[in-house]
Formats: C-alpha cells, structure tokens, sequence
C-alpha cells in the first residue's frame, strides 16, 4: 500500500499524472544560488560557474535563480536581467534534489509532487529552509500540489515519461533516509507519486557517499529505450567495478513498455583534475533543455569524445559543453543544479 501522505485524497497517478521525460518541452529551469559556504572551496568562483550555466541554458529556455535575500544584490549583478530571480530562505544549492518533481496529464495540466527533504540523510544543518523550497517553486508556478512521505531526491530517480522509473538500491532505502520503509514499499511509492509502471533498480554506488549514490551520475534516458551508462576505464577507480555493476544491473531489461534497452556507455571523466573524494566525474550528469542539452566540460581530451555521443544520441539538440569544475567539487554536476518545469 502506498505511504502518500494522508492529507491527499489520490495519488498523482490516480489523479491522472505522470513526469514527463526531461526532453520535454519546458516551460523554464530552476536553479538555487550558491549559499552553503562550507560546500564551496571559493564560492565565488562556484557563482561564476552557476552564472555561466545559467545563462547557457537561458539561450533555450527562461530560467529563475532563487537567491536568499542577503545575496539578492550580488546575484542581480552577476546574472543579469535576462535571469528571472525569486527570493526565498534556502540553506543550499541543488534544486534537482530539493526542488519539485513536476508532472502532466493527458490534458497537459502541470501539478508537482513534494517529497520529504533531509539533507541527503543528515548530512548539513540546516535544511528546513530547502525542505520547503519544493512546495515555494509549485506555488510560483501556480500548480496543484502533491505530497509524499518518502524522503527522497530528484537526482535519485530518471524516467522515460512512459512509465519506467530508474532508481538505485543505496539512496532512498538507506538507513539515513528512510529506515521504516521496505524496499517494495519504495517501489510502490515512487509508482504512485510519479504515475509510472515498473521499477528498474540499479546497484547504486556505496562509495559515493554524499548522496548515497544518486542515478543522475550513473545513468540517463537518452529517448524511450536507450540508456546513457556511465563507464570508468581507470582501473584503479572505484566507480570502475561501481559502474560494470550498473550496466549488468541494466543489461537484458525491458522498460514498462516491453523494449529490450539499449545501452550506450559513456566514459567517466577520470582524467579531470578535480580535487577530493567529492569531485563529480559523470557526464551523464547533465540537462537537456529545449533544443539543447548542456553536459560538462573538464578540460579534458574526454570531451570531445563524449560531446559526439550526444551529438548521436541527442540528434537535433545543440549540444554546449559548460565548464563544471567548480561545481563539481561540491560533490555534484550540471543535472543536480537544474529542475526543468515542463510547459
């Protein structure tokens, strides 16, 4: 039976919505400027990246920066007037995992669905400032508002937005996030709150120990059927065995709607001069925006190698390479800052 809160009448999918897959059209993206200085290395450095990707994707599609408001005057300066800002109390950064899951109907009706936010398991304090930013984004898009009780994160979950639901074993069952919850009982969850049909589970990563191995590093929709699969070749790495162990997690599956996937692996960034256990390497980690895509750039020879893997796998889309690295040291790419709001 699923766990959604009991202040809802009917689940999302009983209510007739499901999430779109992420190249649908959007309506905008949403970002959080940078604020947890105890994240950043140089948080000024970290805003000018957050700066730069936000107007790349502004090049798609509108997109609203939400800023505390003692950074308001110094994010306007930065940004722009070509970036919407919204002021609101956050503690951090990553509006893929504190933001809103948004959904559609058949009508094309938007809602968004609140999962419960802790920090990624307690990880900083505070967090009840980004604990409420889901439900702050769905009140200014003017959207029916879902809720569930599974503390969970975006960046956990990928669908096709024809009822396949990735997700990985380490993230929302572990003990830091919901310990009362059964593994089946997550599934049935994420089924009800995301309108989907079936339940692929990765292995996950237990060495990636900042969000418990989040999916949005490990692997992405492509289109219905194809899977972008992110593929260490350094040995020595510990992603390396991490990253065979999804792929055969993925290999031979069929999606909810019977298509053997595909799978396209995709080399990790394991040349990138990054520092620290935290430093994100996935390229997968990136964000498809109306007409493009933006993945990262390292300043490594792997660039260009991937960039033709989306150039093929993402034909029609203007594929722009953003440079990461002071993003990355926090612990997260391009994919865990954005949120797509679908039109």
């Amino acid at each position: 039976m699923t766990r959604i809160s009991e202040t809802e009448s009917q689940t999302p999918k009983q209510a007739g919505f499901h999430m779109p897959a992420e190249w649908s059209e959007h309506e905008r993206c949403w970002m959080m400027w940078p604020c947890r200085a105890e994240v950043w290395p140089d948080i000024e450095a970290t805003r000018k990246d957050y700066t730069t990707l936000a107007h790349a994707i502004r090049g798609f599609e509108p997109l609203t920066m939400t800023v505390n408001p003692e950074d308001e005057a110094e994010a306007r300066s930065m940004l722009g007037s070509d970036i919407d800002i919204a002021i609101a109390n956050i503690d951090d950064s990553w509006a893929r995992d504190a933001g809103p899951c948004f959904l559609k109907n058949a009508d094309g009706d938007v809602a968004g669905l609140n999962f419960k936010f802790n920090a990624w398991g307690e990880k900083y304090h505070p967090y009840d400032g980004d604990n409420k930013f889901s439900e702050f984004v769905l009140a200014q898009a003017g959207v029916r508002q879902f809720h569930s009780d599974l503390i969970a994160e975006g960046g956990g979950i990928c669908v096709d937005g024809e009822g396949t639901i990735l997700t990985t074993q380490t993230c929302f069952p572990n003990a830091n996030r919901n310990p009362d919850w059964t593994i089946a009982e997550i599934e049935q969850e994420l089924i009800e709150v995301l309108g989907g049909d079936k339940v692929i589970w990765l292995p996950g990563n237990e060495y990636e120990t900042e969000t418990n191995g989040h999916v949005d590093g490990i692997a992405m929709f492509a289109e219905p059927g194809t899977i972008l699969v992110e593929m260490s070749e350094n040995p020595n790495s510990l992603d390396y065995g991490v990253n065979r162990e999804n792929h055969a997690a993925l290999d031979g599956q069929v999606d909810a709607k019977g298509r053997q996937l595909k799978l396209v692996p995709v080399p990790d960034a394991d040349d990138a001069k990054g520092c620290g256990d935290m430093f994100c390497r996935s390229y997968v980690n990136s964000y498809i925006a109306n007409g493009g895509i933006l993945m990262p750039k390292y300043d490594i020879a792997t660039d260009d190698q991937v960039r033709e893997i989306y150039q093929e796998h993402f034909p029609g889309r203007e594929v722009v390479q953003v440079s990461i690295n002071n993003i990355a040291l926090g612990g997260g790419g391009i994919h865990c800052i954005t949120q797509q709001e679908p039109l």
